[in-house]
């Protein structure tokens, strides 16, 4: 995964011979800060600006555009609901409310929205959109410092001119109860990326063999030996039914037949639902029925270009289309009969994904979501924390689990320079689904995994030897500790005091549970590219990251709903409950014992397409994923682990902890 940041809905118009020093207002803007009849709203204050250069206080006649997110009413007694339904030792366990429900107890009153309108407008603003979750305001500089009390700068970032407030949003005391965050002062794009690790349609890819057709099957004795023994070659990709053996779904014969899943990307593929269904066919998977996907888009698309230094907002719309093809083969491999609903978000940025996110609450469109993208949480805008956070406890006071893969970068410093998490993974109301590698046996049979960890080695040009063994990084699973979310309750007595920890504080640790995602233990995906010679055709090739390993759970948590007889909901208290247990695979880096070294060999074309251009063969050493570990127990890789062939029998009627945790 590509580091990006996610995009705010801000414009302002900037004409630099009108900025004023950025030393003319600092007692002003503190002061107003520290008004009693202010309050600040956590996570306004932009972290990025530290860095860049200040170039002084914006024109107060410069366009700004922002969106007020609206806390609704008793947002207490909302956590509360959602923590009580979440827990398997509630009596209110899986109790879920309706959308209708919801409403009725927690969306903004019309008092409340008639308020945050009069102070908004008051300041100079124009109420010009919104929704029972926000309003949207447009106005200038000066209403903007009127408003949030803080004033905007001008802050030169990568050649670029951005504006942000040079401190904390605040809001007058009368609706500080009523306004849960604001964002779009910020005017730095601030961008999610999908997980895929290989390109979209916009340039082909296709395997180069020799290939296993499961784990071992193909020795690679033509090259050199690796930590004194002969290597596999990589697998062509593992199926639907490879991976249903292997997770224990197939001894079930459960299909998901009941169960909502939706997956959230931005844009929306044409070829769609052409893919998905060659796909099906050609491996097995049942045919989609009338009536079983549905597609929700939003009415436009915005921000498609490529990102570029012309387009620093750019989303790379067609990039995008491999992440949802993805997603939906892998989701309806593992749950076959379960009814899919694709959404798409206009664009990559925030307040487009809020968005999507919302209508799955608002219409209860699943029961379980799927979402394979975010970013480095240093490069995250904290005022969207209580947002998201919001979304997810109300989904999960509906009975709606929403799970997010947890990066491809391992722990980030290598892309970013420091170590970090991903969001909104790393946020408490979430299953954040880390990666390994997984062996699967000729007859489907579970063989081991590690934690998705890769070092690369190339053969030389003799091909006599490997380079410097293991080699260098290359990708792993996303996980750490989160610098600004505290630890939940769920993990309290599991995850280790050293990985939790920070600054004598304990904070939330990703992720919570793990499946498949090293691209050389990847999935087989077929889906629609463009050749070299212009020529555009439905393809497959084998694919991994996080975001293989999140539809894929979200698929086996399917098939433990329709065990269990109803919605899951949030699935973090039930899947800690676990922990331990029969239910769950203990991943490790090393699971023949610290002195077996696993490795494979791949061979990949040079121009990604044929061997016109020759090959690069390499060593992709397993279980090294930066400086992150999977180990016995819980870890910062794996989780509690992923799921054994007990993990969806242990859901019985009630849903509730398996007979061994209780």
């Amino acid at each position: 995964m590509r580091p990006t940041r996610r995009l705010l809905a801000l414009t302002a118009s900037l004409l630099c011979a009108g900025i004023t020093a950025a030393a003319a207002l600092p007692s002003a803007a503190a002061a107003d800060r520290t008004r009693p009849d202010r309050v600040p709203l956590p996570g306004t204050a932009p972290v990025w600006t530290a860095e860049q250069l200040d170039q002084g206080v914006v024109p107060g006649t410069s366009r700004v555009e922002a969106r007020v997110y609206l806390a609704g009413r008793a947002g207490r007694a909302l956590a509360a609901e959602a923590k009580a339904v979440s827990d398997p030792h509630s009596r209110s366990y899986r109790h879920f409310l309706t959308p209708e429900q919801i409403r009725a107890r927690f969306a903004p009153s019309q008092a409340q929205i008639d308020a945050v309108t009069a102070w908004l407008t008051g300041a100079g603003f124009r109420v010009v959109g919104g929704n029972s979750h926000y309003l949207t305001v447009a106005g200038d500089a000066s209403a903007a410092t009127r408003a949030f009390g803080a004033h905007l700068h001008a802050y030169r970032k990568g050649g670029h001119v951005y504006t942000a407030p040079d401190g904390l949003t605040t809001v007058p005391a009368s609706v500080a109860d009523d306004v849960l965050s604001v964002t779009g002062l910020d005017s730095a794009p601030h961008q999610a990326h999908h997980d895929d690790t290989l390109p979209g349609p916009g340039s082909a890819f296709v395997n180069a063999p020799p290939m296993s057709d499961y784990y071992g099957a193909q020795s690679a004795t033509t090259v050199p030996k690796a930590y004194g023994r002969v290597m596999p070659y990589v697998v062509r990709g593992y199926t639907g039914k490879q991976l249903r053996a292997a997770y224990g779904a197939t001894a079930t014969g459960l299909t998901g037949a009941g169960v909502k899943i939706a997956v959230v990307d931005a844009y929306d593929s044409p070829t769609l639902l052409s893919d998905l269904s060659q796909y099906a066919t050609a491996h097995g998977d049942a045919p989609y029925v009338a009536g079983q996907l549905t597609r929700v888009d939003a009415t436009t698309w915005t921000h498609t270009a490529d990102p570029s230094m012309s387009a620093p907002d750019g989303c790379g719309a067609s990039g995008w289309y491999g992440e949802q093809t993805l997603d939906l083969e892998a989701v309806h491999a593992m749950a076959p009969a379960a009814n899919l609903t694709y959404i798409g978000a206009a664009s990559c940025g925030d307040a487009d994904l809020v968005d999507a996110l919302n209508k799955v609450n608002d219409g209860h469109l699943a029961d379980i979501v799927s979402d394979s993208w975010g970013e480095p949480e240093l490069g995250s805008d904290p005022a969207m924390d209580p947002v998201y956070d919001k979304i997810f406890m109300t989904g999960a006071a509906e009975g709606i689990g929403y799970y997010f893969s947890s990066g491809d970068g391992g722990d980030e410093k290598a892309a970013t320079g420091a170590k970090q998490t991903d969001m909104p993974a790393s946020l408490p109301w979430v299953t954040a689904v880390g990666g390994t590698s997984l062996a699967v046996g000729a007859d489907g049979q579970y063989l081991f995994e590690t934690g998705w960890g890769t070092d690369k080695s190339l053969l030389n040009s003799s091909g006599t030897s490997w380079s410097s063994l293991p080699g260098a990084f290359v990708a792993g699973a996303g996980g750490g500790t989160s610098a600004r979310v505290a630890q939940p309750s769920y993990q309290k007595g599991i995850v280790p005091g050293a990985l939790s920890l920070v600054a004598g504080n304990a904070h939330r640790v990703v992720p919570d549970i793990a499946a498949v995602a090293d691209s050389s233990t990847g999935f087989l995906m077929g889906q629609t590219q463009t050749f070299p010679d212009g020529t555009t055709k439905y393809s497959e090739y084998r694919i991994g990251g996080t975001s293989l390993a999140s539809p894929v759970i979200a698929g086996i948590q399917a098939l433990a709903q329709q065990e269990a007889g109803g919605p899951l909901g949030f699935a973090n208290p039930a899947i800690y409950e676990r922990y331990g247990t029969q239910a769950l695979h203990d991943v490790t880096d090393s699971p023949y014992g610290k002195n077996v070294q696993l490795a494979e060999v791949r061979l990949d074309y040079s121009n990604s397409v044929d061997a016109s251009g020759g090959t690069v063969t390499s060593l992709r050493t397993l279980g090294r994923d930066s400086s992150l570990h999977a180990t016995q127990g819980y870890d910062d890789v794996t989780g509690v682990g992923t799921p054994s062939a007990g993990y969806i029998p242990s859901y019985g009627p009630l849903g509730g902890a398996p007979a061994s945790a209780r």
